[in-house]
């Protein structure tokens, strides 16, 4: 009996074999490296999502959280920063802020005198929280990605970041 796995990995296969057939000489390899791609964001986004509900928390408020936390001490951020870190639109992370503000993990502070510069300050709730997600999370993606060796993880995050860099790259 073909595994689920097995048949979303010959996927892409029968689409190149398809499209080869129907349209020779179409270049054909992509699909085998963007169609799982895909397939993995998809899956992998999915995982994310349920090992962040048993934290009790969503992707944007981990990303938000985790990226004053990597910061070190004092574990605090401009706004504008934050939106840079997090790769996301000032309204973006206004959002985010707010609804992590309500959730009591982080808190505004108040800009200096003569300055415009907001402040967003992680919370000892926030700590906790952050870390909590963040261990749950890593773990559980660490299991996910064990099914290659470390040398094939490494290799693998290389080419990843290699075709991260040309896509970004491109005009």
């Amino acid at each position: 009996m073909t595994s689920r796995g097995e048949m979303a990995a010959a996927h892409a296969d029968e689409i190149s074999g398809a499209w080869a057939r129907e349209r020779p000489g179409l270049p054909v390899e992509s699909i085998g490296i963007i169609t799982r791609v895909w397939q993995a964001a998809k899956l992998l986004s999915e995982e994310r999502r349920r090992t962040l509900a048993t934290v009790g928390m969503d992707a944007a408020t981990l990303d938000l959280l985790s990226t004053l936390r990597r910061s070190g001490p004092p574990y605090r951020l401009s706004t504008r920063d934050l939106a840079a870190r997090c790769l996301v639109t000032a309204g973006a992370i206004t959002q985010r802020v707010e609804r992590a503000r309500r959730a009591g993990v982080v808190r505004r502070l108040p800009p200096a005198p003569g300055s415009r510069l907001v402040f967003i300050e992680l919370t000892e709730q926030g700590h906790r929280e952050v870390e909590a997600g963040v261990d749950s999370l890593l773990c559980h993606e660490q299991s996910l990605v064990d099914v290659l060796e470390p040398a094939q993880q490494a290799q693998l995050a290389r080419l990843l970041a290699q075709l991260l860099r040309g896509l970004a790259d491109r005009p």
